[in-house]
């Protein structure tokens, strides 16, 4: 497993041209590596080389101040970032994804720290933190962080509920805030803002339970309870859940879903973000039929943020980061946890594992760029185009005369990694130890997974169908070593 690390390392080090280094430089890399992240053999190289170039990416942007580590979203300084440079759009999969590092120095946590302490710009952006920390925490086994963090935690669902719900019950978003400029949905009552409430909100009152503060435990499952209520009822529109548009001084009660002009009325990949909560009830599932079709969301190059037969698709605009129809690894990955949430969580019949694998690799295969002489290299970036898979930010900024020099490079603004382990794979802890409850291919006859950490001892995962490739006994078993 570690001359697999060291042969991709070395592939990706080769072919980069490492223009803005942080706390841990190419040199430095593997070393990180090896000590740090969960090692894969999985039979699919394309998803196991993409898995080792994310976390590759991911170490990038790691960097250390003065209060602690934090994580970047841009490797270049951006002008509406915080605090070095650090943007809490993304702060949700950061926390996910680094929660699989070994992380001995707790820098993750110091993340977070950076974030309830509100030293970065915690709410520039919309983002889900107490559903993230209760995430970080399962998988550290560590409940006592999220204890100490409970009233942080509370204090910050106030805020943005003073800031952002309004009377009806739901939450207040500009598409822009939720990092999704110029959306055929546009501002309004969007399915983001109320979905990360809710996720909060049960995080809260399940972290409150543990404290045994009931008197949070019981407000906030009552605050979840009453957002669900208000999701289902005025978002979901018969067959998907969709944007009430509306002005930001508007606060108009709705007793039932209103009439959406046809110029905004559209599905949009906003739409799977409560099954990311594991929000809607059951019977909803019909909604991911669309993720399957082109007239849907299928395209060549991956899923696109919004449906391709609404008239407004891949409307052309001056701006370069549109939500009206590129494909973004940011929506991809909310869309792969809410599909990994349905097939694991819910009774349903609309989707199978191979659907969540397809549309996996279909991701895993849009991190490329072909260089001028020819040479393919693995990359990631903001957009993509959906059918030639070209990087749409990066093809307008490239004919700017004064620009950023690759701005969106090893742009860290999406999961991978987490998808791989918690999703293909099924990794994940309960009562102290990992399980593992895979969506592999039925063709698959093994994979492994070593150097999982938890509780100071190291663990692997390996799944060997009549135990003739690894020798270790055959079937699934998770094994310490």
């Amino acid at each position: 497993m570690y001359k697999k690390l060291h042969s991709y390392v070395k592939s990706f080090n080769e072919k980069d041209n490492e223009l803005y280094s942080q706390l841990i430089p190419n040199s430095a890399a593997e070393e990180f590596l090896a000590e740090q992240i969960p090692l894969i053999d999985i039979p699919d190289k394309v998803i196991e080389k993409t898995y080792y170039f994310r976390w590759w990416t991911y170490r990038k942007h790691i960097k250390e101040t003065e209060i602690g580590h934090v994580i970047t979203e841009f490797l270049p300084p951006v002008g509406w970032s915080g605090p070095y440079n650090t943007i809490n759009c993304p702060a949700g999969f950061h926390i996910r994804e680094g929660r699989w590092l070994r992380d001995d120095g707790k820098w993750i946590k110091e993340y977070i720290n950076f974030w309830l302490d509100e030293t970065g710009a915690s709410l520039s952006y919309s983002s889900w933190y107490a559903h993230a920390v209760m995430e970080y925490c399962t998988v550290k086994n560590d409940y006592e962080y999220a204890v100490e963090c409970l009233p942080k935690l509370v204090r910050y669902f106030e805020k943005r509920a003073k800031e952002n719900r309004r009377d009806v019950g739901l939450y207040y978003s500009v598409d822009d805030r939720d990092g999704m400029e110029y959306s055929i949905g546009t501002s309004g009552l969007r399915p983001t803002g109320s979905s990360y409430a809710y996720g909060d909100a049960t995080a809260i009152a399940k972290i409150a339970d543990m404290a045994g503060d009931t008197e949070i435990r019981d407000r906030f499952e009552k605050i979840a309870a009453e957002i669900k209520e208000k999701v289902e009822k005025l978002l979901w529109d018969g067959d998907f859940f969709k944007t009430i548009p509306q002005s930001e001084e508007c606060n108009e009660i709705y007793t039932e879903r209103p009439l959406v002009p046809e110029k905004y009325d559209a599905r949009e990949l906003v739409g799977y973000i409560p099954w990311y909560f594991n929000l809607p009830s059951e019977g909803k599932d019909a909604a991911f039929a669309h993720l399957l079709t082109e007239e849907g969301f299928k395209a060549p190059c991956g899923i696109t943020t919004a449906e391709r037969r609404h008239p407004r698709f891949m409307e052309k605009h001056g701006h370069m980061c549109l939500w009206n129809g590129p494909v973004w690894p940011f929506a991809t990955s909310q869309v792969l946890v809410a599909m990994s949430n349905l097939l694991r969580n819910y009774n349903q019949s609309t989707l199978t594992k191979d659907d969540y694998y397809e549309i996996l690799r279909q991701y895993a295969e849009s991190h490329k760029l072909t260089l001028e002489d020819g040479t393919v290299v693995p990359w990631i970036d903001e957009n993509l185009d959906p059918f030639s898979g070209s990087w749409i930010a990066r093809d307008i900024l490239l004919t700017w005369e004064d620009y950023i020099v690759e701005r969106g490079k090893d742009y860290n603004h999406s999961l991978f990694c987490d998808l791989v382990l918690s999703g293909l794979l099924g990794i994940s802890v309960k009562d102290g130890k990992f399980t593992a409850d895979p969506l592999i291919p039925d063709d698959w006859d093994h994979f492994r997974v070593d150097n999982l950490h938890l509780n100071g001892k190291r663990f692997r995962v390996v799944y060997d169908k009549d135990g003739s490739v690894y020798g270790m006994g055959k079937g699934l078993s998770v094994q310490s070593y």
